[in-house]
């Protein structure tokens, strides 16, 4: 049975919909498979493609999730959210040291100075 059609049906509201309703019910590859689509026929919109970021994130394609944020940081180099989690994201890849300038970036975008920003990902 071919499924592809269920995640590439509808206009682009109902596809990023449906994207939000699987990334809620933490089903992220199914929601980066509806957004992955989406974002190459809006590829100048930043919703779709972080929220592709975070569910390649969450569904532990790292290397996916980087590659999507650093076209939003290339693009807006001010994105404080897109910076963090590039920091988050390079730390999980064992890159700590490449992660740490993300992070301070974004905790002084976001007026951070003490760094609680940079531990805003990490529930530990």
């Amino acid at each position: 049975m071919d499924t592809t059609y269920y995640y590439d049906h509808g206009t682009p509201t109902e596809r990023w919909e449906r994207a939000g309703l699987f990334f809620d019910a933490k089903d992220y590859a199914a929601a980066a498979r509806v957004l992955s689509g989406l974002v190459e026929e809006v590829p100048e919109q930043t919703g779709p493609r972080l929220l592709l970021a975070r569910s390649y994130y969450h569904s532990a394609q790292l290397r996916r999730a980087e590659a999507e944020l650093r076209v939003i940081v290339e693009r807006d180099p001010v994105e404080h959210y897109a910076r963090l989690m590039l920091g988050r994201t390079l730390e999980r890849q064992g890159r700590s040291e490449e992660a740490t300038s993300h992070l301070r970036i974004a905790a002084a975008l976001a007026g951070d100075f003490d760094g609680s920003v940079e531990r805003e990902l990490d529930p530990a």
